[in-house]
């Protein structure tokens, strides 16, 4: 490594913070965050070149150790935890407080990586790790709180097209759509390849119904930047959510077979993207054949299936048993969540195995029962709302198999007063035509 010679400044980050290795490892660094920001492949290798220029570069041992945490990267673990915390000690003050908050984090404890924020809150690497996005898993089980630190940093990034669309993600979440729109189209203006701004748009066009206009504009970025996206399966998702929310089932099995199928997704994205499409799917008014979701189970980790590491995580592994009808891993994951240390697993991802269980077991009526008493706590799994609609999927069509045509009319009205769907408007339909079998009381003599 050559360092810059006494009395000359040091490289800096992306947003101008210090760092303290050479210009090669830091230019190295910064394509690696780069990427990170953006949601592009590749940030790994950069910032493993970058530690290997520079052995002794902190925030670059840092960063691997968060990527192995954060995105199952092939690192040890354990040896990049040692070196970030031993060269830490001759680096600056901000770089110190970073590796301290990224190892805190990988002990479970956020504290001082939302300090370190507040105190350095141009540290982009760490403001991404915080915040639940596509990119990453988030310090805050409530919205709220990480709108509040996404909101608290803004003065420090003024028009920055990352920080756009960082914002218009949590704006969205806010239902505050238009601004989110604006926001994202205003970050690919400046970065076309951004991820979290094609991320955010992604979730408006659905969330407000938007779905053909949505889905060609998603379709074009995906074979043209999305090319080179991390999480290229998500956007995929995202897309056979709108050909789903239109009944195109034929297209959602073209997507699924070449987007969604291993081996084009394996690992956590089977758990999140695929296995709950296909359970969404088969839940869909007309839909046949739907493909076994067993495949796919045998792509994913058997601890984020079996033992999960958060209530997300949790609450995805237990859809897709769902999916698959396996009792065993249901009732593997209750135990499981019942025995764990988190309210959240014990509070919401148990119960929610529990009914998803009654489902599989054909007990419909109690499925339904126990899927409504969570419809209030489910929030606290985290992800967004367009994840989370699974569940109530899934307690629409208990209720349509128990006969409880009603309730589910009630949900569905709900849903449709928000946006058109065709796939609810079936649903709907299919709901209503039990009231006209019905005699009508005007006709009686």
């Amino acid at each position: 490594m050559l360092l810059p010679r006494a009395g000359a400044p040091l490289p800096s980050d992306l947003y101008d913070l210090p760092l303290t290795t050479s210009a090669d490892a830091a230019a190295d660094y910064n394509r690696g965050v780069q990427a990170l920001l953006s949601v592009q492949r590749g940030a790994f290798a950069m910032i493993a070149a970058a530690v290997d220029r520079d052995p002794g570069f902190a925030l670059g041992h840092a960063a691997l150790a968060l990527l192995g945490h954060e995105y199952c990267a092939p690192v040890d673990l354990p040896a990049r935890v040692v070196s970030a915390r031993r060269h830490a000690a001759r680096a600056t003050d901000r770089e110190r407080s970073h590796v301290h908050a990224v190892l805190s984090h990988l002990e479970g404890d956020s504290g001082p990586l939302l300090r370190h924020l507040d105190a350095h809150p141009r540290d982009a690497l760490l403001l991404s790790v915080a915040i639940p996005t596509i990119a990453f898993a988030g310090v805050t089980t409530v919205p709220s709180q990480a709108w509040q630190v996404v909101e608290r940093c803004r003065p420090a990034y003024g028009s920055d097209w990352w920080y756009r669309g960082l914002l218009a993600f949590v704006r969205q979440e806010q239902r505050r759509f238009d601004e989110a729109y604006d926001l994202a189209c205003l970050s690919l203006r400046e970065e076309p390849g951004a991820g979290h701004s094609v991320h955010a748009r992604a979730h408006v066009h659905y969330e407000t119904g938007d779905h053909a206009a949505g889905l060609a504009w998603l379709d074009g970025w995906i074979a043209s930047r999305g090319a080179s996206v991390e999480n290229c399966t998500h956007f995929a998702w995202h897309a056979a959510l709108h050909e789903l929310a239109q009944c195109d089932l034929a297209a959602v099995r073209q997507r699924f077979d070449s987007q969604l199928a291993p081996p084009a997704v394996s690992g956590c994205r089977a758990i999140v993207d695929a296995a709950p499409l296909l359970w969404k799917w088969a839940l869909t008014p007309g839909a046949s054949a739907v493909p076994e979701a067993d495949r796919l189970l045998a792509e994913a980790p058997v601890q984020d299936l079996e033992t999960p590491r958060t209530p997300f995580m949790a609450m995805h592994a237990a859809i897709s048993a769902c999916a698959a009808g396996d009792t065993d891993l249901l009732r593997r994951l209750h135990r499981w969540c019942l025995g764990s240390p988190d309210p959240t697993l014990v509070e919401v991802v148990a119960p929610l195995a529990a009914a998803l269980l009654l489902m599989v077991e054909g007990q419909a009526s109690q499925s339904a029962d126990g899927l409504a008493r969570l419809g209030a706590s489910l929030w606290r799994c985290g992800g967004s709302d367009a994840q989370r609609e699974v569940v109530e999927d899934t307690r629409i069509g208990a209720l349509l198999a128990a006969g409880r045509h009603d309730e589910a009319r009630r949900l569905l009205d709900r849903r449709l007063d928000r946006r058109r769907c065709r796939r609810d408007e079936m649903w709907r339909e299919s709901a209503a035509r039990p009231l006209r079998r019905r005699p009508d009381p005007s006709r009686r003599h």
